[in-house]
């Protein structure tokens, strides 16, 4: 009976407080605070205050938490020795090696094109490409130390 009285009572004042808010032109923040006020009322209503009491002093349902959070630690403690991988030291190192001798196919080395037991040869006769040169390429290496040798480079 308390319970239900506090709760309207805090309902009340939170309606007054948007009122109030809304009256200074705050209409967002008025319609905020008034949502925020009627969830108490609204627990009152639907009768979630007076199982809350009952639960808490309860000791059976005290004993059912303690239940549930012993599950959930239970579940999450199984996901976590999940993840790692599980299994002996041995069987880690081997899944790893085979899966590092598995990460590349067996043909995937040889060309596409070609035959693929001898590396293709390139011809000797043809001369290496030579980078062109402009005419003023000497020019540009003397621009470049007269800008070094101004900065004292």
């Amino acid at each position: 009976m308390i319970a239900e009285t506090v709760c309207s009572a805090v309902s009340v004042a939170g309606l007054g407080i948007a009122a109030v808010t809304a009256y200074r032109k705050r209409f967002l923040s008025a319609a905020r605070i008034a949502a925020y006020s009627l969830v108490p009322i609204g627990l009152v209503m639907t009768g979630v205050v007076g199982w809350l009491a009952d639960t808490a002093f309860s000791p059976t349902a005290w004993a059912g938490f303690v239940v549930l959070g012993g599950a959930w630690l239970l579940f999450m403690i199984t996901r976590a020795v999940e993840r790692r991988g599980g299994g002996t030291r041995k069987e880690r190192r081997a899944a790893k090696a085979a899966a590092e001798r598995d990460a590349v196919a067996p043909a995937a080395s040889a060309p596409s094109l070609g035959q693929a037991s001898r590396p293709a040869a390139r011809p000797a006769d043809r001369p290496a490409a030579q980078p062109r040169r402009s005419e003023g390429s000497g020019d540009d290496f003397s621009d470049i130390e007269a800008i070094l040798k101004k900065h004292g480079i």
